[in-house]
């Protein structure tokens, strides 16, 4: 808003409105309404101080009125006030972006969350007895069901997962791994640090690439506590390389009387062949071929709440239970409301993928995108302007979060070039577009702007989004 014309020469301090004048006009109402009188005031109290100091430093040559001071003050706390946690769109290509919050909620899952939020509910009472129930009782059957174990329990994300299980079965004792399973996850966490911190020692076998069956027999001994097999889901060697299967080296340890825990990392239940992508293990196969205890995600290729699973024997599970750390890795009211309806989508695999949002985006075919883009590269266009064009481009989509890091789907983009191909100029675009009220994360690649269409449902919301857009031509 413009300031207030006032005379020529230098402005005079006494003409600034006081912070009383400034609470008084109708603007500051509406603030006032939004944000309460103590935070308004302070605000009105530095935008003052913000001019004071621009006449001072001979910055400012006509003074703002109270209006405009009200205003100023309205829109800092409007800034202040936004959550840093906001929504955005992701036209990464990553499905399940760790960075932006994984995996997307199912409705049902949504409503059971809310439900949960908003009212006291059954936690840890049985309402048949009367008495004391367990928090876990509301998925276990449900896991049971899904994967074939004898037992499960939750806590709050795979690492802990596999740190409780370790921590359980083989504290003060070894745990023998292959070295081409010492896996790193994102922000540098690493399987032997987990391992160190479980208060189990680490008894490394085979090599990088190769790792045979009697590495492992020749390692298991009076002081093995347990053999941990890991899912090398976020990277694959390729190669002159060898492992050793699940069921044979379940076979393996049980020789020994020890316990095989596998580590799925992501872990799905459901066969991914049936959307035409590689094989990922299921759950129920790892439990089928022997192991004894699988830990696995909920918020990545399930499409649930950030969880950990832990299935397998039920007297494995029951030391678990009774571990100390179960109470403080365990999950609260709200992620066990969502995560039941969302195992509870699984048992009607038909309707799945149209239910349940990560499968239904792994399940989207390039026509079909390539078709949005040719729809929406228009309608963009026009609001970026003359300095942009945009383009409709095939493009190649990831899953994320670890799963088949070899595996593309075939996808298509909105391609923005600036029109005077100036690296620069598209740099200031692709922050102009996170400043937009939902922010717009897409990616720099081979001189252009990708936005890749395969997350984005909302399209009207997108363009919605986009009439905010303040870049330079």
């Amino acid at each position: 808003m413009d300031a207030e014309t006032r005379p020529s020469g230098p402005p005079s301090l006494r003409e600034l409105p006081s912070v009383d004048q400034v609470l008084k006009t109708a603007s500051a109402a509406l603030a006032l309404e939004r944000h309460g009188r103590a935070p308004l005031t302070q605000a009105v109290r530095a935008a003052l101080d913000e001019a004071r100091a621009g006449v001072q430093a001979g910055r400012v040559l006509a003074l703002p009125s109270a209006d405009h001071v009200a205003l100023a003050a309205g829109e800092a706390l409007e800034r202040t006030a936004r959550s840093s946690l906001r929504p955005v769109f992701n036209l990464t290509g990553t499905v399940l972006h760790t960075n932006l919050g994984r995996a997307l909620l199912a409705q049902e899952a949504i409503a059971a969350a809310t439900a949960a939020m908003a009212s006291a509910v059954a936690l840890e009472f049985d309402l048949a007895t009367g008495q004391r129930g367990e928090r876990d009782d509301h998925v276990r059957e449900l896991l049971v069901e899904l994967t074939g174990a004898e037992d499960a329990t939750v806590v709050n994300n795979n690492a802990a997962a596999v740190l409780i299980v370790l921590n359980t079965l083989g504290l003060g004792r070894e745990a023998v791994v292959s070295r081409g399973e010492l896996i790193e996850i994102g922000g540098a966490f690493r399987m032997p640090d987990i391992m160190a911190r479980a208060g189990v020692k680490l008894v490394e076998v085979g090599t990088t690439n190769r790792t045979h069956p009697k590495d492992y027999a020749g390692a298991l001994g009076e002081a093995t506590g347990l053999v941990l097999k890991v899912h090398t889901s976020n990277y694959r060697i390729e190669g002159f390389t060898r492992e050793v299967p699940a069921r044979e080296l379940a076979g393996i340890a049980h020789a020994r009387g020890v316990p095989l825990v596998n580590d799925l990392g992501s872990g799905t239940l459901f066969d991914l062949t049936r959307l035409g992508l590689a094989h990922e293990p299921t759950v129920r196969e790892a439990v089928a071929e022997g192991a004894d205890i699988v830990t696995f995600s909920g918020d990545k290729l399930l499409g649930g709440p950030q969880t950990g699973f832990i299935v397998g024997r039920a007297e494995l599970i029951a030391k678990i239970n009774k571990n100390p750390m179960k109470r403080a890795l365990r999950v609260d009211k709200i992620r066990l409301a969502a995560l039941e309806a969302t195992l509870r989508l699984y048992r009607d695999p038909e309707r799945l993928k149209a239910r349940l949002p990560t499968l239904r985006l792994l399940a989207r075919t390039r026509a079909e995108l390539a078709a949005r883009a040719e729809a929406l590269a228009a309608p963009v266009g026009a609001r970026l302007g003359s300095g942009f064009t945009v383009e409709a481009a095939d493009c190649a989509s990831q899953i994320g979060s670890g799963a088949l890091p070899l595996e593309t789907l075939p996808s298509a983009a909105l391609a923005i070039r600036p029109a005077g191909g100036s690296g620069g100029t598209l740099n200031a675009l692709q922050a102009a577009l996170r400043d937009l009220p939902v922010p717009v994360i897409g990616r720099i690649a081979e001189g252009a702007l990708i936005l890749d269409l395969r997350c984005l449902e909302d399209e009207a919301g997108f363009l919605a989004d986009l009439d905010h857009l303040k870049v330079a031509p």
